[in-house]
């Protein structure tokens, strides 16, 4: 039953997704890579939603929604009023192609080995979890990581490289819905458990035996402190709501701003309810399972098992792989739009016409997608989730973000500054998190330790005071960075003003209600925090 429920989801998904989408033309760049500027609000939170819960989770939680605002009032409006395809299409006219080009080799090299591997490990681990793979076929754990990992790679790769990206946010749309429904029903059933059959008798044992689990404001060896919500985590969810092209190039595609806005403000306002569908699972397999479970990266899928009637397994199996297929197929169109246009068209062929700019953008996902696919099932030994992911993608986020937020505040800053920011913001914060970060908390543990600290929570808290959050060095990187593109911007300024342009592809005149929704958003969000605080 299983099985029959998860086939016939799929498959649904898919029919729907082939209807919508068959008189979509696609062999223009307008078409493929953004929908042919058709989207609409409830597509664009639709796709932006799966985009974002099904990895990145944990950061995504908790500045989001402030973040989604930024972008809905200051970075979609210029992008939409320069007709842009990619993120860093604005930096070719802003600053320089070269600029635009390292720009997005940075994005595609993060893609590859960061966000494409890291969705394919956590989304396999989920489904064999789920479907007791390795018992199912008789392979060992490894095994049935490889086998989910290409199953999932490949099916994701016809979504998206064939598809194009009306395809990923249609599809996306619809397994939103079923994520909503399926990822509420999670805490829903799992309460009643704990409760003997009543919800507020669940909810009221778990807060009582697991206080420390609902302080919003958490502790200062957790791996996001709150106060990183004011330094770096506002920054790396502006980057990722506001610049990354994952993420953004669903509102690029929307057919006026209005639809955008719209679109982004809808999905900031149901990720409200992302501790209920992320965290609330987390706290309650804890109490089921007392703590038990030999990897906590199991505990999703565990705690479905047993909460979930069989055929709902199938159903919520079904909708979690519409959702790890959507992160994976939105980064793969997103590089394939970043390759086709930015790399392919400025520097292999200068005179490619738009279906030849597809084709090769299609091959290079083929190839990329591949690529993934063999570096997924390593990441089982890279550690912490995590920590690969957060740790790694601060080496471009941030330098990407600089330059962006400099180019559209300032109108002088030259060319030079942003190679500049790009090359030094990375290279600071590899020396930083690879090799000084490693000294700093060698030496504490060591100097704690010859002192007679043996205490494994002393320790933690040692190696946590001993260098600066990731988070902090982010701010840190972004403020010295931001001042030295206007110390060069102040010695060799641009000879004349940057003034963007408005190429009329799409309307942009903002929704009247703009401000009162982002207002809305932020009260119920601060509301939450001081609640749990």
């Amino acid at each position: 039953m299983q099985f029959l429920t998860f086939i016939g989801f799929t498959a649904f998904v898919a029919i729907i997704s082939y209807y919508k989408t068959r008189n979509t033309e696609e062999s223009s760049s307008d078409g493929y890579f953004l929908g042919g500027r058709s989207l609409t609000a409830g597509v664009i939170a639709g796709s932006l939603l799966l985009t974002n819960l099904s990895t990145e989770q944990i950061v995504g939680l908790n500045g989001a929604s402030y973040a989604s605002g930024l972008s809905v009032m200051v970075l979609l409006p210029r992008y939409l009023k320069g007709g842009l395809t990619t993120v860093p299409g604005f930096l070719a006219t802003r600053f320089d192609v070269t600029t635009k080009t390292l720009t997005s080799v940075l994005f595609l090299t993060g893609y590859v080995v960061v966000l494409l591997p890291v969705i394919l490990y956590s989304g396999s681990l989920a489904i064999s979890g789920m479907f007791d793979v390795p018992e199912l076929l008789g392979v060992t754990h490894t095994q049935s990581i490889w086998i989910c990992v290409w199953g999932i790679g490949v099916i994701g790769s016809i979504y998206a490289v064939f598809g194009g990206l009306k395809a990923v946010a249609v599809s996306d749309s619809i397994n939103a819905i079923g994520l909503l429904i399926g990822g509420i029903l999670i805490p829903i059933f799992g309460l009643m458990m704990i409760g003997d059959g009543s919800i507020l008798d669940g909810l009221s044992t778990l807060t009582t035996e697991n206080p420390d689990k609902f302080k919003s404001m958490g502790g200062p060896a957790d791996p996001v402190p709150f106060y990183t919500i004011f330094t770096g985590m506002m920054l790396v969810q502006l980057f990722y709501w506001g610049t990354n092209q994952q993420i953004i190039q669903r509102a690029l595609g929307a057919k006026d701003l209005k639809e955008g806005q719209k679109g982004l403000l809808l999905a900031s306002f149901i990720k409200i309810l992302g501790p209920l569908i992320v965290v609330l699972p987390g706290i309650i397999a804890f109490h089921l399972f007392q703590g038990n479970l030999e990897s906590a990266d199991s505990a999703y899928p565990m705690l479905v098992k047993k909460v979930l009637p069989g055929a709902w397994v199938g159903f919520f199996a079904a909708v979690l792989f519409g959702a790890i297929l959507s992160s994976f197929n939105s980064v793969l169109n997103s590089s394939v739009t970043l390759f086709g246009i930015d790399v392919y068209k400025e520097h292999i062929n200068k005179n490619a016409d738009e279906k030849m700019i597809v084709k090769y953008g299609k091959t290079f996902g083929g190839i990329l997608a591949i690529a993934s696919m063999f570096i997924a099932p390593l990441i089982a030994n890279a550690g912490s989730l995590f920590d690969y992911l957060q740790e790694i993608n601060g080496i471009y986020s941030i330098p990407i973000l600089t330059i962006i937020v400099v180019g559209y505040l300032t109108k002088r800053v030259p060319a030079i500054a942003a190679k500049i920011g790009l090359v030094s913001g990375c290279l600071l914060y590899i020396i930083s998190q690879f090799f000084i970060k490693d000294y700093f908390i060698n030496k504490a543990l060591e100097t704690a330790k010859a002192t007679g600290v043996t205490d494994e929570a002393a320790l933690t808290l040692v190696e946590v005071q001993a260098y600066p959050h990731f988070l902090d060095v982010m701010a840190i990187l972004f403020i010295l960075n931001v001042v030295i593109m206007l110390i060069i911007g102040k010695i060799k300024p641009r000879e004349e003003p940057f003034v963007q342009q408005y190429t009329k592809q799409v309307d942009i005149t903002p929704w009247k209600y703009i401000n009162h929704a982002s207002i809305i958003i932020c009260i119920i969000v601060i509301g939450v925090y001081v609640y749990f605080a």
